[in-house]
């Protein structure tokens, strides 16, 4: 064969192995059809990620829905979601909402648990899961009880009571009050049975909630605060009362395990979190199986230019405040292996949102932003909350299940352009599934994957398939 021919035939093979590792294709913008509920199922962890019944890593991109006040959750109140609510953000790529429930609303009275109020949290589930998204029940509660304005607890749990001299302040710092702070010690003590009483409500929703496939998980409580020993707290964290509440989060994970053996459950740490204090929980072995680290991220400087109106130019101040705040997540991943979802965050300012959305993609972290309200009451249809600058850094290309262990992940919500690299896992048959921008990709995009193949499907995800083990990278970036 001439040396000629051969280098020719040599150039053709080089070419084929060069095609078969990188893939690149052109694709018109994503269809607006909602996803399909293939990606529902149950989830568990494994050490720091939240894996599916596949054995792929889920990424939660998801928004709160939360209800603070009775008679809770009544389909049309301009709240709560709705099956056109469930399908808009399905169309935006959100596959999670942390959707509020009430021990108040669970148990109005002493031992006796509403079934009307778990059957209208089980619809709402339901609503959510026949447009694939999941759901986590968030036990919610700002300044425990309406005994102080707040929401939570129903009254007859609680024996303190605020004096008649005890002036409120109102939110947030109606915490400093003195016999809020006592209450708050009772229900760490348990001293009148308000943790078992919390806990069979958690239980019984529990049960009511078995086998429904939407199902992602039960936050077991919402902020909660230290009571007396919160001075103790600050300026380092409180590891004597975290040793506490890690017992309290203890019993009521065993409630809800009652109900259901396998149904993860969502710590928070203590309140404190937001006003810069670490975490010790996890100091003392977590023995319990599927628990999942569930921080918010808040700038104080931004939050009191919204409550308190206090000047915006303070919000300069947040960047170092989130360094912190993650560097304190990743203390705790580290110590713990236990997988992290910023089950909250959010502000009307864009480069605080985004502060959030970037660290929390460098360290392939969830998130579920707040707060979102249905955007349909009757057959009004009300404004978007995803409209503007919000919607451009949220509604994001993002992987929603991996088929191996991630290892990078960016996007810029200003070009579009989303860089991803995972380490295949051969044991996993399912695809990895990425969600590509409705927002960002007006002219379409294109899609380039090394060490692998992919396909599109009708909604606009790619399905990526790995060629072997090595890491597969995949890049979309608009026309």
């Amino acid at each position: 064969m001439p040396s000629s021919i051969r280098r020719a035939l040599a150039s053709i093979v080089a070419l084929i192995v060069a095609v078969s590792a990188t893939v690149v294709t052109s694709v018109p913008g994503p269809a607006d059809a909602a996803p399909t509920g293939d990606l529902l199922g149950p989830l568990g962890t494994r050490g720091e990620r939240i894996v599916d019944e596949h054995g792929r890593t889920v990424l939660i991109h998801g928004v709160n829905n939360v209800d603070k006040q009775a008679p809770y959750i009544q389909p049309g109140d301009g709240l709560t979601l709705t099956a056109r609510d469930a399908k808009d953000l399905a169309r935006q790529g959100f596959n999670a909402v942390r959707l509020g429930i009430s021990f108040d609303g669970l148990m109005p009275t002493r031992g006796r648990v509403d079934t009307a109020y778990v059957d209208r949290v089980v619809d709402v589930v339901d609503t959510l899961a026949a447009e694939g998204i999941r759901t986590l029940l968030d036990n919610h509660q700002d300044g425990l009880s309406s005994v102080w304005g707040g929401n939570g607890f129903p009254s007859w749990s609680i024996k303190a009571r605020p004096s008649k001299l005890e002036p409120n302040p109102g939110f947030p710092l109606y915490y400093i009050m003195p016999s809020m702070n006592l209450a708050w010690d009772e229900v760490w003590t348990n001293r009148y049975g308000v943790l078992d009483h919390l806990g069979t409500a958690l239980a019984a929703l529990t049960s009511a909630l078995k086998g429904h496939r939407g199902v992602m998980g039960v936050e077991l409580l919402n902020e909660p605060w230290p009571g007396t020993a919160a001075p103790t707290c600050f300026p380092f964290g409180c590891p004597v009362f975290d040793r506490q509440y890690q017992r309290a989060m203890e019993k009521l994970t065993r409630y809800v395990r009652g109900a259901d053996a396998r149904m993860p459950v969502y710590w928070e740490p203590n309140v404190t979190w937001n006003q810069l204090m670490p975490s010790n929980l996890g100091r003392s072995t977590i023995r319990s199986s599927n628990v999942v680290f569930a921080p918010h991220d808040y700038c104080i400087a931004s939050q009191l230019a919204i409550y308190l109106g206090l000047p915006e130019e303070f919000r300069a101040l947040c960047t170092p405040q989130h360094d912190l705040t993650w560097r304190h997540l990743d203390d705790f991943r580290a110590r713990t292996g236990r997988p992290a979802l910023v089950t909250e965050f959010g502000d009307g300012d864009p480069t605080v949102l985004n502060s959030t959305l970037t660290r929390a993609d460098s360290r392939r972290v969830g998130w579920m932003y707040w707060h979102y309200s249905s955007r349909y009451t009757g057959s009004t249809v009300g404004s978007d909350p995803l409209a503007g600058e919000a919607g451009r850094l949220l509604v994001r290309t993002y992987p929603q299940a991996t088929a191996g262990r991630p290892e990078s992940l960016s996007f810029d919500a200003t070009t579009g352009a989303f860089d991803y690299t995972y380490r295949p896992d051969r044991s996993v048959s399912a695809p990895t599934v990425v969600y590509v921008s409705s927002r960002h990709y007006p002219r379409g995009y294109t899609v380039r994957v090394d060490g692998g193949t992919h396909r599109v499907t009708s909604d606009g995800r790619l399905l990526i398939s790995a060629d072997g083990t090595s890491p597969v990278r995949v890049r979309v970036t608009a026309k």
